[in-house]
């Protein structure tokens, strides 16, 4: 595997501030185990996502968007998730706004992986849709990312500037349908319509789709009628910092609530 050269990856500066990760599970109902984690950045102290996201400027996104890469690898090596008997995918989120080359400024991604032995199909990294980017420029990375070996995905799938129109010219492996879609199905017919036309498509172009922001037994119970397996959200568990949190599986609830 061959890298190109990339002047403008080795002349950004680094960003000066640290940051940490925050590990929250997507599960598979259907087998009740987990399937992945993502990582989300946090500040050294614990800091949300949106005030550390705030203090990346131009000059430092690329290196930002490094950085956050090799952090989210080291610490799932660290907390044991390369050995993991479910061997769940590590979901990564990048900047494709800080891709300048795709093959050359994945170099310390590999580099990092090789060195702790991650294995690279078991990487996914998602985007969200709602960054306004180049689709020709995204296109090219998403498609050098899958000749690499690694599972891409869509975040936030319904909620930003690309929609539909990606989904014609890519088939990620993923779309995470975003949660304002999933808040209340329950209760909200026009939400159920639109996400079983989502969840059919997605069938259809063989994308496998991931439901985010699961907060009530409700929403769970709705979405698994409609045979949605990979799920995430605080439901199930809230991302952990520097942790691997463990599932608060439905059953569990259940018996819980029974027993006060």
């Amino acid at each position: 595997m061959t890298t190109t050269d990339c002047g403008r990856c080795r002349n950004t500066p680094p960003a000066d501030f640290a940051i940490t990760m925050a590990f929250q599970p997507i599960i598979d109902s259907s087998t009740r185990s987990v399937f992945a984690y993502e990582a989300l950045v946090r500040g050294a102290k614990g800091e949300g996502a949106g005030e550390v996201l705030s203090r990346v400027t131009e000059e430092t996104r690329y290196s930002f968007d490094q950085q956050c890469r090799t952090k989210a690898i080291g610490q799932s090596v660290d907390l044991g998730m390369k050995t993991a008997a479910d061997k769940p995918f590590l979901s990564i989120n990048f900047l494709p706004n800080a891709v300048y080359e795709p093959r050359a400024c994945i170099r310390q991604t590999l580099a990092i992986a090789m060195q702790t032995g991650f294995p690279l199909d078991r990487i996914i990294f998602e985007f969200t849709e709602g960054e306004q980017i180049d689709t020709d420029h995204l296109l090219n990375i998403l498609r050098v990312y899958r000749s690499m070996g690694f599972a891409t995905a869509i975040d936030d799938f319904g909620a930003g500037y690309a929609g539909m129109n990606l989904l014609a010219e890519f088939q990620p492996d993923f779309v995470k349908l975003d949660m304002n879609l999933i808040r209340d199905i329950d209760q909200n017919q026009p939400k159920q319509v639109i996400v079983k036309g989502i969840l059919d498509i997605a069938a259809q172009l063989g994308v496998r789709p991931i439901c985010e922001g699961i907060e009530t037994l409700a929403e769970f119970e709705t979405l698994q009628s409609y045979g949605v397996e990979l799920m995430q959200g605080y439901f199930f568990a809230r991302p952990a910092l520097d942790a691997l949190p463990p599932i608060d599986w439905p059953e569990g609830q259940e018996l819980k609530r029974a027993a006060m």
